[in-house]
């Protein structure tokens, strides 16, 4: 195995799970999913906060973070908040405050390396609130855990779906602990080619995705989006040019392998490592020099 610092997101080790539309916690144990990403080759982990609070109904954060330890892994990805930016008093504001402070937990007690936001839900609004909001949550975060606030770039988020939008909201933020989440999956479906990423304030990229796809959309995008990516190579995206765009301003990972894919979620967890670590590691021979 070539030593790239690869980790694996949530979605792409849980197996089958019904994502955004029930039991989204996964049947494969943490201990199970550790030991195999670990002896796959990969560095890191992901946890979705449906899983950690499954996991929490039987188990600690510290019982989770000696098994970490203990399988060798160092990185750790902590998703999803979403709503952060509704005002205050409405119940999605609630529950996202109470998600916040879940995930802030959670990436405190393993010293994460980011937790991921963003839109999922597509709730509109004004992109100044936007900024003035994730201000926010990123000094609040900081209260708590060194982990970067990783806003990530989606087609479906009304507010913040250009590389534009991208860079105002970080760098009108200027937060140290704040910056871009970089999917290829999104980049290609904007049809963001990977030089436009040189564009991104090297010190505002905060944590990097690969997965792929066809660049034109499937009949049903959404259920393309959870259902239909590729593993990295296996699609029309340019994984290699994108590693190289993020590289260029100075990114040196972990890289986040994301595939929602049922078909990857169908395979025995040792198949989908093995798979999801090979594919993703060639993309680094094709004319990317690894440090």
């Amino acid at each position: 195995m070539v030593d790239i610092p690869l980790m694996a997101t949530y979605w792409t080790v849980a197996g089958p799970v019904e994502i955004h539309g029930g039991r989204e916690w996964s049947l494969f144990s943490w201990r199970d999913r550790c030991a195999e990403v670990a002896g796959g080759g990969f560095q890191g982990i992901g946890l979705w906060h449906a899983d950690v609070a499954h996991q929490l109904e039987t188990t600690t954060l510290a019982e989770m973070k000696r098994i970490f330890d203990d399988a060798g892994l160092e990185s750790l990805e902590v998703e999803f908040l979403w709503e952060f930016f509704v005002p205050r008093g409405q119940p999605a504001r609630e529950d996202s405050d109470r998600l916040r402070r879940q995930l802030f937990e959670t990436a405190a007690a393993f010293d994460a390396h980011h937790i991921k936001v963003g839109n999922i839900p597509e709730t509109p609004c004004e992109l100044d609130r936007v900024i003035e909001e994730y201000a926010a949550l990123c000094d609040d975060a900081a209260q708590h855990t060194e982990a970067r606030i990783a806003y990530e770039i989606i087609p479906f988020d009304p507010n913040v779906n250009t590389l534009e939008d991208g860079i105002k909201l970080v760098t009108e933020a200027g937060r140290s602990n704040g910056g871009l989440a970089i999917d290829s999956w999104h980049m290609g479906k904007l049809h963001i080619p990977p030089e436009d990423l040189k564009r991104i304030p090297g010190e505002y990229l905060a944590w990097v995705e690969l997965s792929d796809g066809p660049v034109e959309y499937m009949d049903d995008p959404l259920d393309e989006v959870i259902n239909h990516r590729r593993l990295p190579g296996e699609g029309e995206f340019d994984i290699p040019g994108y590693i190289e765009s993020c590289r260029a301003i100075g990114y040196e990972g972990p890289w986040g392998v994301e595939v929602l894919s049922a078909e990857l979620r169908s395979l025995p967890l040792e198949e989908a490592v093995k798979r999801a670590y090979q594919t993703t590691a060639a993309q680094f021979g094709a004319g990317v020099t690894n440090p």
